[in-house]
């Protein structure tokens, strides 16, 4: 499945047979259909990278003020904010490769 681009699941790990690449955790705050479209553009744009990225997603406003989350949605990667609002593919992936090279992956 993760060749076509997809709605992304609760949990689901995409890119999972890169089994020797860095294991990312994403949540995606926002309302249902945004975090469905971003999830989508996500699993597009990122499906060709050398990393795995695995999905939460979290649909509560008080927890996503909690995080610091101002717009919806944003991306939160290893517990930090990475994207914010609706961007495109491209931008997805390159601030994706710009983290991959910044760490030497």
């Amino acid at each position: 499945m993760s060749n076509v681009c997809h709605e992304m699941h609760e949990g689901e790990i995409l890119n999972r047979e890169k089994v020797h690449t860095t294991l990312y955790k994403a949540t995606l705050y926002g309302d249902r259909l945004a975090c469905a479209k971003f999830s989508k553009r996500l699993s597009c744009a990122i499906k060709h990278l050398p990393l795995q990225v695995q999905f939460f997603f979290e649909y509560d406003t008080q927890k996503a003020i909690e995080a610091g989350v101002v717009k919806s949605p944003t991306l939160l990667l290893n517990n930090h904010i990475f994207l914010e609002g609706l961007v495109q593919a491209e931008v997805i992936t390159e601030a994706f490769e710009k983290l991959l090279k910044e760490e030497n992956i």
